[in-house]
């Protein structure tokens, strides 16, 4: 019998997205799962993607390139980002429809959608007709309407506290 793949969202204000999904990624890859593991708008320098490198049941699509903060990118960033991000997409989506993945994760990619970074009707039409068995997650502060509808979880992780109020940078291992 094949498994029903279904959609989650973590969003919200606080740490732990990113780290859940790569949690769910070593889960799924723990139980002989093949995982595809894609990140938008990072820098391909967090510290979890060389542990992920390491397992044969993860793919990482990754970027060449890293734009930073979209607020502070301007016009021309702003345009090859959107290339890149499009590039991103369809490379995820390809090795999920030619695999036997059971676990596509699309990391920021909610960020992505919101700025218009890549084509937003290919992402729905993906998330509507994906293959059956295939689990999805998608991470990213502030899910569009639309992508929430079409979420199996939505779970909003809150920050209450965090260090960076403080001043306490991003540290290696913790937050990056």
């Amino acid at each position: 019998m094949t498994q029903t793949g279904l959609i989650h969202i973590y969003t919200g204000d606080g740490k732990g997205k990113s780290t859940a999904a790569v949690g769910l990624a070593v889960r799924c890859a723990g139980s002989g799962g093949q995982v595809i593991f894609c990140q938008f708008m990072k820098n391909n320098r967090s510290s979890e993607l060389n542990i992920l490198r390491q397992l044969p049941q993860i793919q990482l699509v990754q970027a060449t390139e890293c734009f930073g903060f979209y607020k502070y990118l301007n016009d021309e960033q702003r345009a090859a980002a959107a290339t890149v991000c499009s590039g991103l997409l369809e490379q995820a989506i390809a090795a999920a429809q030619n695999s036997n993945a059971r676990l596509l994760v699309l990391d920021e990619v909610i960020s992505s959608y919101n700025h218009k970074l890549l084509p937003q009707k290919r992402l729905l039409e993906f998330l509507q007709h994906k293959p059956a068995g295939l689990e999805v997650v998608l991470t990213g502060r502030q899910p569009a309407p639309e992508l929430a509808a079409l979420a199996d979880y939505l779970s909003d992780i809150r920050k209450i506290k965090h260090p960076y109020d403080q001043g306490i940078a991003a540290r290696e291992g913790i937050e990056k």
